[in-house]
């Protein structure tokens, strides 16, 4: 999938690559009275007013739960989940033409760039999700030893956003309008995945759709964890694992054919 001579030229680069992260996350925030407070004010904010306003507001409650937070759980799940999901696609989609006068200015493995996108959306989810623990630590709703069902239910995520998200990013250097068609896809997909609503709510005949979508095994399995306390369905997953290790291949295979020519059309 990734070759040896990519591994090396990413490990080589390294300091190239959180150089880059560093410069991105201080950029953000360049002159901003508070800063990198910013990072938390955020998603502290999504959370208090998903809590509020559906659990003390609307009263919002999921079937079969009787806990007054679990709404507001199963949706910080679903909405964190896609948050990282979309930030790595939506990324990537741009990667090589947002950065077009680099790549011609200056000689680097050009696999770093969705290195650079991989580890700065880690770190922004690493922030959130950290805040999100804390609010089910405080509110009584901590999962236990099952959280570390998180860990690879993440891994799947993450390879299969970058792998949609290279091949994305290719094919937008060459066909503008891919970007364009993803932004609209992106909106479609959100609501066509359970992250608002329970899946339970839909009618039979619809139910069997969302086999068909790898986000909602994924948002599914969070929510799993963080509202029920209990590990994930991993059989729902492995679809999910495949379809992102062949998406991995076929981007990587990708990237490296076109890699020359993406830089004429850049």
């Amino acid at each position: 999938m990734i070759s040896v001579s990519m591994l090396k030229g990413i490990w080589n680069y390294r300091g190239f690559i959180f150089g880059s992260v560093k410069r991105e996350f201080q950029s953000k925030y360049r002159n901003s009275i508070l800063g990198a407070a910013w990072t938390v004010i955020h998603p502290l904010a999504m959370i208090i007013v998903y809590t509020i306003i559906f659990s003390q507001i609307m009263h919002a409650r999921l079937p079969g739960m009787d806990s007054t937070f679990a709404y507001s759980i199963y949706l910080c799940s679903g909405v964190i989940t896609w948050g990282l999901f979309a930030e790595i696609t939506g990324r990537c989609q741009n990667i090589f033409l947002d950065n077009a006068n680099l790549i011609k200015k200056l000689s680097f493995p050009r696999i770093c760039l969705p290195v650079i996108v991989l580890i700065s959306s880690g770190l922004n989810f690493s922030i959130i999700f950290s805040l999100f623990i804390l609010f089910l630590v405080l509110s009584g709703n901590f999962p236990g030893v099952v959280i570390l069902a998180v860990v690879p239910v993440l891994i799947v995520q993450i390879v299969f956003a970058i792998g949609l998200g290279i091949i994305l990013g290719v094919l937008n250097v060459f066909f503008r309008d891919v970007g364009q068609l993803f932004n609209i896809v992106l909106q479609f997909w959100f609501w066509f995945t359970p992250i608002v609503y329970p899946v339970t709510i839909l009618p039979e005949k619809v139910r069997f759709l969302m086999n068909s979508n790898p986000m909602a095994a994924l948002v599914n399995a969070y929510q799993t964890i963080m509202v029920n306390s209990q590990c994930p369905q991993w059989e729902k997953l492995l679809p999910v694992a495949f379809v992102g290790l062949l998406l991995c291949i076929i981007g990587i295979r990708l990237f490296r054919k076109r890699a020359g020519e993406m830089v004429d059309e850049l």
